[in-house]
C-alpha cells in the first residue's frame, strides 16, 4: 500500500471558531476519491490551532483515518504561513505521504505554497479532477475559470490545492472516528516572522458566505452603501447572507469579506439572488457553484443573464421591496 495522502483541514474563526471549513471537508472527500484509486491508500488530516483536537475525531465521518494536530505553541495560537507549511512538509516527510492536499481557499493555497517549497515539489492549484497513476493526470482552472487545462503531476510527492465545490462534501455518520495524534515540527524564529498578530471578528449573528443557503448580491446598480438596506431587508427575511461585486468593495460601500468572486469569496449556495450585477467573468468564478441563481438587473444582456435559472428585468429598488413585502404578507 502507498503512504498517505494528507489533507491540511482549516478551522473556522468567529462564531464557527472550531468548526471544520466546508471547503476543507470538500477536499477530504476528494482526496477519498483519489484513496481509492491508489487502492485504498489512507487519508489523513492536518490540523493546526487550539481547537484542532476537540474537530480531529469528527473527521473520520469524512474519510480521515487519522488526524494530526500540530502542537508548537508558537504557531498554534497565531496563523504564520511559512511554519504552517513547513510543519505540512516536515509531516509529509515523516509520514512518507504521496501526495499533500489542500482547499483552495487563501489560507489553503498559501499554506500549500510554502509547503510544496519546502518539499522542492511542483504545486497544481485550483484542481477539479484527478486521475492518480504512474504520472497524476489533472484538470484544474485557469485564468479566473473561463479556461479548463488538462496537464500532468509527476513527482515523488504530489502536491496540489482543489478548486473550492468542485466535489460534494461526503459525511457518512457512523463511521470510527479519526485516531488524534499530536505533532511537534521543527520551528525557527523565521518562520514566524509573519503572522497574524489579531482577528476582527464577524458581526454577532451573520451568517458565513461560504456557508450560507442563500445569497443576495449586490453590484453597481445598488448605487450607494445606503441602498444596501433593501438587500439587507431581504437577506434578514431568508435568513441569507450578503454578497457583493468587486466594484461595490473599490467603491467603500461593503466590507472586502462580502466580495464574491476570483479576489474574493467563491459561494454554493441553494440560491444566489443577484441584484444589479452585470456578471464580469471574476464574479461568475465566484457564483456559478450556485444550485440556483435569479438575477435581477435592468439590462437583458447583461452576461448574468445569461448564467441564470431566472431572471426579472427592471428596478431592483423596486422589484426587491416588492420581494420583501409578498414574503412578510406571507409569513
Amino acid at each position: 500500500m502507498s503512504g498517505p495522502i494528507l489533507v491540511f483541514v482549516e478551522l473556522g474563526s468567529g462564531e464557527a471558531v472550531g468548526t471544520p471549513d466546508r471547503v476543507s471537508l470538500e477536499t477530504l472527500a476528494f482526496a477519498r476519491s483519489l484513496a481509492e484509486g491508489l487502492g485504498g491508500a489512507p487519508v489523513e488530516a492536518v490540523l493546526f490551532g487550539a481547537d484542532a483536537s476537540v474537530a480531529g475525531p469528527g473527521l473520520g465521518a469524512h474519510g480521515a483515518a487519522a488526524a494530526h494536530v500540530v502542537m508548537d505553541t508558537a504557531i498554534v495560537g497565531a496563523y504564520a504561513p511559512a511554519a504552517w507549511g513547513a510543519a505540512l512538509a516536515e509531516l509529509a516527510i515523516a509520514r512518507g505521504a504521496v501526495a499533500v492536499i489542500g482547499p483552495g481557499t487563501d489560507r489553503g493555497a498559501e499554506v500549500l505554497a510554502h509547503g510544496a517549497a519546502r518539499l522542492g515539489m511542483p504545486l497544481a492549484a485550483n484542481v477539479l479532477a484527478a486521475t492518480p497513476g504512474a504520472s497524476w493526470s489533472v484538470t484544474r482552472q485557469r485564468w479566473a475559470g473561463s479556461l479548463l487545462e488538462d496537464g500532468t503531476l509527476d513527482a515523488p510527492v504530489r502536491c496540489l490545492t482543489m478548486a473550492p465545490h468542485a466535489v460534494a462534501v461526503d459525511e457518512r455518520p457512523g463511521t470510527s472516528a479519526a485516531a488524534v495524534a499530536p505533532f511537534a515540527p521543527t520551528v525557527s524564529a523565521a518562520d514566524v516572522v509573519v503572522r497574524v498578530m489579531g482577528h476582527e471578528p464577524p458581526s454577532k449573528g451573520s451568517i458565513s458566505l461560504t456557508d450560507a443557503k442563500v445569497v443576495v448580491g449586490g453590484g453597481r446598480g445598488v448605487g450607494s452603501s445606503a441602498a444596501f438596506s433593501e438587500l439587507e431587508e431581504l437577506a434578514g427575511l431568508l435568513g441569507a447572507a450578503i454578497g457583493v461585486s468587486r466594484v461595490v468593495t473599490s467603491n467603500g460601500w461593503r466590507p472586502h469579506a462580502q466580495q464574491v468572486g476570483q479576489t474574493g469569496q467563491r459561494i454554493a449556495p441553494d440560491l444566489y439572488i443577484a441584484c444589479g450585477i452585470s456578471g464580469a467573468i471574476q464574479h461568475i468564478v465566484g457564483c456559478k457553484s450556485a444550485k440556483r441563481i435569479l438575477a435581477i438587473n435592468t439590462d437583458a444582456e447583461s452576461p448574468i443573464m445569461a448564467l441564470a435559472d431566472y431572471a426579472v428585468i427592471g428596478d431592483l429598488h423596486q422589484i426587491v421591496p416588492a420581494i420583501s413585502a409578498e414574503i412578510r404578507r406571507r409569513g
